[in-house]
């Protein structure tokens, strides 16, 4: 992990990192601002975006957090709960009454 850091460091030593449209109006990092180098530097595999994520925040390298979290949201954009379980390996343990009231609680989220 240190060294894949070190990579993006170097990297954005020379060329500032741009930023990234919030919120992503695609699931293409390109589409949002992110630079090709950027976007082929997070397609990697998911746990070790996940430690990237973690140490860019342990050691508070803001545009390497911003890249990796816009990573994971991209991810996650236009899939239903179910593909996003799939995704992430999330095991659902809501029994189908919890579940119910859960999504009814929080109707307006998919209403938006």
């Amino acid at each position: 992990i240190l060294s894949k850091i070190i990579d993006y460091c170097k990297y954005h030593k020379e060329v500032p990192a741009e930023d990234i449209q919030k919120p992503l109006k695609s699931n293409n990092l390109v589409e949002c601002g992110v630079s090709e180098w950027d976007a082929e530097y997070v397609n990697i595999e998911q746990e070790v975006l996940f430690e990237l994520i973690l140490a860019a925040n342990y050691l508070d390298i803001k545009s390497l957090l911003d890249l990796t979290c816009a990573k994971v949201a991209s991810m996650i954009k236009g899939k239903n709960t179910e593909e996003i379980r799939k995704q992430f390996n999330i095991v659902n343990d809501f029994t189908p009454e919890e579940e119910a009231q859960v999504r009814e609680e929080n109707r307006w989220c998919e209403d938006a």
